[in-house]
């Protein structure tokens, strides 16, 4: 971004370019960057502290706002989402920096890049800027050395969750979803018990992934299954196994999540149908338990959300 000297002369702000080998693979520093916790215990530069953080990565567009507070006590927000999310390969984030009374000072795009590295993780960051007042050129002109000591702090918090994730855990988590839809009830059966139907709603864009399997058998111990390989190589595995099939009224699954070849969750899934005249009510209730070390850190509901919205616009076809 140009920005103008006292003399007039126009120059130009560099980008912040970070390359840091960590001894924690990929799905770790993934989740360093993504749960609200973790960003609390490293996302600041030497003397300073994170006193709030909102991270909810998603499919992207879910937030990133933290909240750092100076030695002094001077508090500034980063109000930030997130536009690209691969999990443990890559996430991209907009973030806008103000001061403690929300005056905008600038703006910034930064990506995360991670890579397996003989054992361990290759991160590169790069961050570049807009300036929306002057007066904060002085904070973009300091970043470089800022980023160091945080990144720093990021590999004192990676070699304490290498010592918690020794043992196995899992954490649950429950969410419940609504939707009225402006069609019969018979329509959004259809919607999630029709192959061909559900094809149109459910699974991700032909041009973020690539299909590799698709199946479905809706009936009491029936299966489905939906495998595809995204952009940037992880293959994500979805494996349901139906335990009640009422016609348009409701259906109960349980179903396993993989990404490659590692098991992330199992989760019990209720959907309950109820026609409202010519419109039709959607409860999804879904219960999940997610696994040794995966932080889910709201993922799974906002992507159930598009999916049920994908599903609504789908029954305008």
């Amino acid at each position: 971004m140009p920005r103008t000297s006292e003399a007039g002369t126009a120059t130009k702000l560099p980008a912040v370019h970070l390359s840091r080998r960590y001894a924690a693979p990929p799905a770790l520093v993934f989740k360093a960057w993504t749960s609200s916790l973790h960003v609390r215990r490293w996302f600041c530069p030497t003397g300073y502290s994170v006193v709030e953080a909102r991270v909810q990565p998603g499919h992207g567009e879910g937030p990133f706002e933290v909240c750092m507070q100076s030695p002094e006590g001077a508090r500034h927000w980063i109000r930030g989402r997130f536009t690209e999310v691969v999990p443990f390969v890559r996430l991209a984030i907009e973030m806008d920096v103000s001061d403690q009374g929300g005056h905008l000072l600038f703006s910034c795009h930064t990506t995360v890049a991670l890579a397996e590295d003989a054992g361990g993780t290759r991160m590169e960051v790069v961050q570049t800027y807009t300036v929306r007042d002057p007066a904060a050129l002085w904070m973009i002109e300091g970043a470089p050395q800022g980023w160091q000591q945080t990144v720093d702090r990021l590999e004192v918090l990676l070699a304490e969750m290498q010592e918690e994730r020794e043992g196995r855990s899992v954490v649950h988590a429950t969410f419940r979803l609504e939707r009225l839809y402006d069609a019969p009830v018979g329509r959004v059966w259809k919607a999630f018990t029709d192959e061909e139907a559900k094809a149109k709603w459910f699974g991700a864009a032909a041009s973020e992934w690539t299909l590799l399997e698709r199946e479905m058998d809706v009936r009491v111990n029936g299966r489905e299954r939906l495998k595809g390989r995204w952009k940037a190589g992880v293959v994500s595995t979805f494996d349901a196994l139906y335990h009640d099939v009422i016609l348009n009224e409701r259906l109960i699954y349980s179903y396993e999540m993989h990404l490659d070849e590692r098991k992330i969750s199992v989760s019990l899934s209720t959907v309950a149908l109820q026609g409202e005249g010519q419109k039709t009510r959607l409860t999804l209730t879904e219960q999940g338990a997610f696994l040794d070390g995966y932080d889910d850190a709201g993922a799974r509901e906002h992507g159930t959300g598009l999916l049920l919205d994908a599903l609504g616009a789908s029954l305008g076809d």
